[in-house]
């Protein structure tokens, strides 16, 4: 189940000067609104498409992937700006029309030798997204990063650099595969919906609920001392019928009539987390994680909107608790998680932010973040979809990240990294 890395592998990667993409007519010049929720996950994400190329070759991929994003970025234009900080002391983007940084280059292999790149590996993946040299924080790298890199099979990989508060998953697929569409000479299957003020705090603000996301948990059992030995990466590959199992085990105690993949995974992962990192009986130990609040705000947010529409969710409890009860106990916990995300909980999370500009505390923290669902392998530049399609690295260490796998998208990756100590006793439970 899980995948070991190519460790000897050094990829080579010559990349030329960047160049500045602008949008292919005139864009408004304006300060672009962005809310709260864009504030609180303000991180670069970095991803990797790879495609591979049987007739066709890679000699016109950088030309045709650039020119469709001068187009495209007529319709996402604040990507074209610049992030800086309001008045207010917030992040807000100056939509100069500058342009998004494209680069060319070339590696010395072929796409295959990459080798296993179902886990983050920032190292060798690293090279195929372009970083700006010496950028000390967020303001000094543009929006959007871009860099096509061809290899000698005649495949080539599109790595990018986006900053999470201009999207998250979702509206960052849909930009992603209208470049795709505007690419392949389609008109947007999606419009983007640029209006962000919808998700203003309200005035003046309302905290409804209790925001124990931003709460701060002392770490009694000193984990951080373990986070200072080498970190190794792994991922897990979770099979339908595996899934399957874990839902079953989670109801086989008669406490739950029923329970998703995800809900089922979830607990799974955070148990043995906390196993893994020998947390005392007595260490709270808490969960995050994203739900999609979309349909849930009321009204819902439109179709195409482009931004943060998901709302963080959290879930606490004693490592002695969750290691006494059987796994229903922990799914019981995500369930209940997932319950909190109504529109007057996401209100009061926007409103909770204005007031206290406080972040999510990660100290003795599971943050999961689910991939699986969103549609990274229908991007189509004109090559057909991408043979692969994931994330460089993890954006934190207390990250976990589910991809969905395999031809039929039915199976789960789990990626994460852990201490090397923990991450023996992690595998030793990852068996199902």
């Amino acid at each position: 189940m899980e995948n070991a890395g190519n460790s000897s592998f050094q990829l080579r990667v010559k990349q030329e000067e960047p160049t500045l993409v602008t949008p292919a007519e005139e864009t408004e010049k304006h300060l672009y609104f962005l809310s709260n929720l864009d504030q609180n996950i303000a991180v670069t994400v970095r991803t990797i498409y790879c495609f591979k190329s049987d007739a066709k070759g890679n000699e016109e991929a950088a030309k045709v992937i650039k020119e469709a994003l001068s187009k495209v970025l007529v319709h996402y234009y604040p990507l074209a700006g610049r992030l800086t900080i309001s008045s207010e002391g917030k992040l807000i983007v100056d939509c100069t029309g500058e342009g998004a940084v494209f680069v060319e280059a070339e590696a010395d292999c072929r796409i295959e030798e990459i080798g296993d790149n179902t886990k983050p590996d920032p190292i060798t993946l690293g090279k195929l997204v372009y970083d700006i040299p010496g950028a000390k924080n967020i303001l000094e790298i543009p929006p959007l990063v871009a860099q096509v890199t061809k290899f000698k099979c005649g495949g080539f990989v599109l790595g990018l650099c986006m900053n999470h508060c201009m999207f998250d998953g979702i509206s960052a697929m849909e930009f992603v595969n209208s470049w795709g569409e505007t690419a392949r000479g389609l008109s947007l299957n999606i419009p983007p919906f640029l209006d962000r003020s919808i998700l203003k705090s309200r005035n003046p603000p309302k905290i409804e609920s209790q925001h124990h996301e931003f709460a701060e948990i002392e770490d009694i059992s000193e984990t951080s001392k373990v986070y200072k030995e080498e970190m190794l990466y792994s991922s897990f590959c979770f099979d339908p019928e595996q899934l399957k199992q874990l839902k079953e085990k989670a109801m086989e105690d008669g406490v739950l009539d029923k329970c998703t993949t995800f809900e089922a995974l979830t607990a799974f992962v955070w148990r043995a987390r906390t196993q893994a990192l020998r947390m005392q009986p007595d260490q709270k130990t808490k969960l995050l994680f994203a739900v999609d609040g979309r349909s849930r705000f009321e009204p819902p947010l439109p179709k195409g909107y482009s931004g943060n529409g998901i709302v963080l969710t959290n879930s606490i409890c004693r490592a002695g608790e969750q290691l006494e009860h059987p796994l229903s106990f922990t799914v019981g916990l995500v369930q209940t998680a997932v319950k909190m995300i109504t529109d007057s909980y996401m209100r009061s999370a926007i409103d909770y932010f204005e007031t206290t500009r406080a972040r999510p505390s990660l100290a003795a923290t599971l943050l999961v973040t689910t991939w699986s669902r969103l549609s990274f392998h229908t991007t189509n530049f004109g090559w057909g979809e991408p043979i692969f399609s994931g994330p460089v690295a993890l954006p934190e260490k207390e990250v976990i990240l589910f991809l969905s796998h395999g031809k039929e998208r039915k199976s789960v990756n789990v990626l994460l990294g852990l201490p090397a100590s923990a991450m023996k006793i992690f595998e030793r439970l990852m068996h199902v």
